[in-house]
């Protein structure tokens, strides 16, 4: 028999005989598929069908959830919702941008459809006008344009790859400090425990403004330090408005100090300079000189009992140290996707900058809480000034010019908490990013003055400032906000793929690398990154210009998470009532009223807070949208799911879907 022969073998041969058919070309053959294969194929595509149609429902009830959701948060918002000065100038030119896209697009598609390959044919061929006028524009981008785009492409391509090899020499800094297990060393006859005396006599500050929901415990953490009673002093510095909080406060000293603590508190009738005039006016009192180190804690902190004896021993037998950084650590990183993405950004910043820059260098930027200072050092190198709206950077910078070096112990942690809206979260990084540019103006001729080495001067201009607090914002955002989308319509200037896929996946990873159990938030992470170089941007431009928000100092709001979420109502609850017992209990007539104005005070019914709408990221997510559309035209794989991602990244920023959500 052949191989390509087919028996069909039937039971009953009396009245069908045995066909054999030695071709499966033949007609008999090719004839009962003909018959079969439509039956198989119908059944087929009505099965697919089926399961399609079972998927309908679902997406239009996802569809139909979701732009009900956009559509009340829209509806629900207000004009004046985000302050004006957070838009301005920039906002109008992303508008304008996406205007300018959008008709570029419909002309794109139009062309697209009607197959004009211009560029391939003689202007004097050309019969209509509309064909005309594109040939003519695409001429004009091509001579002049793309040339321009091209140059200022490769300029932030260049910064770039400055600040990934800057980023990786971290990275390969760190590494070398766990491989070799390098730590600052503590002297051995730093401290005698046994010997109350020979501890240094220690300021503790706790600077605060209207922090209703921290600052009992804050105080209770600071007040059970370990450390001998008579060799510290706690300050509480409040700056509040509100006299019923201040009253509370003052309350909370007095019950630490009937326990024996050593506690002060102080408030400013003329509260000027923000948190810098608030610790200019607290070093200010005649009883600091009999202390040798101050040690700060913002309101939301917890430091360990053992803080100061893990961070002051640091400074026996050095004199020339001025400062010890603790790490900051976080009770509510897992509480939402952005504190979990902070979380992966300040874990390398502590990991990585502050310990290679403190190992290598003996310099880095004061975080401004969770450190202990030499007053001494405090004291030469001018004190808190109230220039800048980053005070701790300032002191930093003055005495590393001052010739103090800086230790950070990375095992030596406090806790604190992460701001868990966008709203909260994107003020605290616009200060963060204005402030440094206001101080470069104000250091560059101190640095080129100053007698520390040439070294030194390079990495504080070069690393510390222009790099890092300047070049990053700006080619992140021009790059990635600015350039990609126009090389959409520009296609003569096209961004490589690995620039905008290979290198940033690289660097977030190296980012996730010192929160490993972040890596499933990858990437959201490098998302949301580039969404926040407009908030970035926007930030470095008004501190290095002096624009009108760059002196703006916003408290970031609390929450007061000391244990996890399913404990926090019980101890708000319990904070409270011990707050009313002590009010009624400890005052007298004066005391009823103040309790009867607290109670008064509770029982206000505040305006509802809704979530906010931030227009300038809602322009960007709707441009960076136009631009993927126009990326499908010319079939540009990686940059359209760029485009696309980022643009719906930008999207739900814009309608604040991120963070904590109100009602």
């Amino acid at each position: 028999m052949a191989p390509s022969s087919v028996v069909v073998t039937i039971e009953n041969p009396k009245s069908i005989s045995l066909v054999e058919i030695n071709d499966l070309n033949s007609p008999a053959f090719r004839d009962k598929n003909k018959a079969a294969n439509p039956k198989r194929f119908t059944k087929v595509l009505l099965l697919k069908a089926q399961r399609t149609l079972g998927c309908i429902p679902w997406l239009a009830n996802s569809l139909c959830t979701t732009f009900a959701s956009v559509k009340k948060r829209i509806a629900l918002s207000d004009k004046n919702d985000e302050d004006p000065k957070y838009r301005g100038k920039l906002y109008r030119f992303i508008r304008a941008f996406l205007a300018i896209s959008v008709v570029a697009l419909f002309i794109e598609i139009f062309a697209y459809f009607n197959q004009w390959q211009l560029n391939l044919v003689n202007p004097w061929e050309v019969q209509s006008l509309w064909q005309w006028t594109y040939m003519a524009w695409i001429s004009f981008r091509v001579d002049y344009i793309a040339p321009t785009l091209a140059s200022l492409t490769t300029f932030c391509i260049v910064l770039f790859l400055i600040q990934s090899v800057d980023r990786l020499l971290l990275c390969l800094g760190c590494f070398w400090i766990k491989l070799r297990k390098i730590k600052p060393i503590i002297s051995e006859d730093a401290s005698d425990p046994e010997d109350g005396s020979n501890f240094p006599m220690v300021l503790v500050q706790i600077p605060m403004c209207n922090e209703k929901e921290v600052f009992a415990q804050s105080i209770g953490a600071v007040c059970q330090l370990d450390w001998p009673k008579e060799r510290f002093l706690v300050q509480v510095l409040d700056d509040s408005d509100d006299e019923v909080l201040q009253q509370m406060i003052r309350n909370e000293c007095l019950s630490w100090k009937e326990k024996g603590v050593n506690i002060i508190y102080r408030h400013r009738f003329i509260r000027t300079g923000y948190k810098a005039g608030n610790l200019k006016s607290a070093m200010a009192c005649d009883y600091v000189q009999d202390y040798e180190f101050v040690a700060i804690f913002d309101a939301d902190f917890q430091p360990n009992p053992d803080f100061l004896k893990l961070t002051v021993p640091h400074f026996k037998g050095k004199p020339d140290v001025g400062l010890v950084q603790a790490r900051w650590t976080f009770v509510n990183k897992d509480e939402n996707l952005l504190t979990r993405l902070q979380n992966i950004n300040l874990c390398f910043h502590f990991e990585v900058e502050q310990q290679v820059n403190g190992h290598y260098l003996n310099f880095f930027g004061f975080n401004g809480t969770a450190g202990v200072w030499r007053i001494k050092a405090l004291e030469e190198s001018g004190g808190w000034l109230e220039r800048t709206t980053v005070e701790d950077m300032d002191i930093a910078v003055r005495a590393h010019l001052c010739g103090w070096k800086f230790i950070y112990v990375d095992d030596v942690r406090a806790l604190c908490e992460l701001p868990e809206s966008y709203e909260a979260y994107k003020k605290q990084q616009h200060r963060w990013h204005s402030g440094p540019m206001q101080l470069f103006r104000l250091c560059l001729p101190s640095i080129l003055k100053s007698k520390i080495s040439v070294w030194k001067k390079a990495n504080l201009i070069f690393l510390f400032f222009l790099l890092r607090k300047l070049i990053l914002p700006f080619y992140s955002f021009t790059l990635f906000c600015i350039i990609l989308p126009l090389t959409m319509f520009i296609p003569e200037a096209e961004l490589p793929p690995w620039v905008i896929c290979y290198i940033p996946i690289v660097m977030s990873i190296l980012n996730i690398l010192p929160s490993p159990k972040s890596f499933p938030f990858l990437m959201p992470y490098l998302l949301f990154e580039n969404t926040m170089s407009v908030t970035k941007f926007n930030a470095m431009v008004s501190g290095l210009f002096q624009l009108g928000s760059a002196y703006e100092w916003v408290v970031t709001k609390k929450t007061g998470r000391a244990s996890e979420s399913d404990l926090v109502a019980l101890a708000e609850r319990e904070s409270k009532n011990m707050n009313e017992e002590k009010i009624s209990r400890r005052l007298s007539e004066s005391g009823l009223e103040l309790f009867g104005k607290l109670k008064e005070h509770e029982e206000v019914p505040k305006k509802k807070k809704a979530n906010k709408i931030y227009r300038k990221e809602l322009a960007l997510a709707f441009l960076l949208l136009t631009a993927a559309a126009r990326s499908l035209l010319s079939a540009q794989g990686i940059h359209f799911y760029y485009l696309l991602f980022q643009g719906l990244t930008f999207l739900i920023v814009g309608l604040d879907l991120i963070g904590e959500q109100v009602s």
